[in-house]
């Protein structure tokens, strides 16, 4: 685990990578990502109140984006930890015509192939700015015991 030291310098090194001239493609594809994650929080949630996808200028700053993404991580912590078989019923994923019948499980595993995707995207983004990206191998995951995500 990295020291306080070591996570702030991170973090600076990441903010100077997102903040500036020419860098609105990655906070793009980061919105992007968070989006769809809270898009599938709700296609597998209740739905008791419409979608409201929030637009890239809600976010004025790469944190603000981060707090959403966070914000969305326990959501999706809270739903899977409290499962109860909810994840085999079946639901209606309304953007598509027909509506497409899927069950639940297959909805939260498309969010995670579909975030997974564009984590790789947004390494190469990374690395094209100079930066380290953190491994997206799950078999890495593996080798390592599987340990807790740290989003400090």
């Amino acid at each position: 685990m990295p020291s306080k030291v070591g996570r702030r310098r991170a973090l600076a090194r990441i903010r100077s990578l997102l903040v500036g001239p020419g860098r609105q493609g990655t906070i793009w594809a980061l919105h992007h990502i968070h989006l769809v994650q809270h898009a599938f929080l709700w296609i597998t949630g209740p739905r008791t109140l419409p979608f409201e996808p929030k637009k890239i200028e809600a976010f004025p700053d790469p944190f603000a984006l981060r707090a959403y993404a966070l914000q969305g991580l326990a959501e999706l912590d809270e739903r899977l930890a409290d499962d109860g078989g909810a994840l085999e019923e079946v639901i209606g994923i309304p953007w598509f015509q027909p509506t497409l019948k899927i069950r639940r499980g297959h909805a939260v595993m498309q969010a995670a192939m579909h975030s997974h995707y564009h984590r790789g995207q947004n390494a190469t983004r990374l690395r094209e700015l100079g930066g380290i990206p953190p491994t997206t191998d799950f078999i890495l995951w593996l080798q390592k015991g599987q340990p807790e995500a740290s989003w400090k």
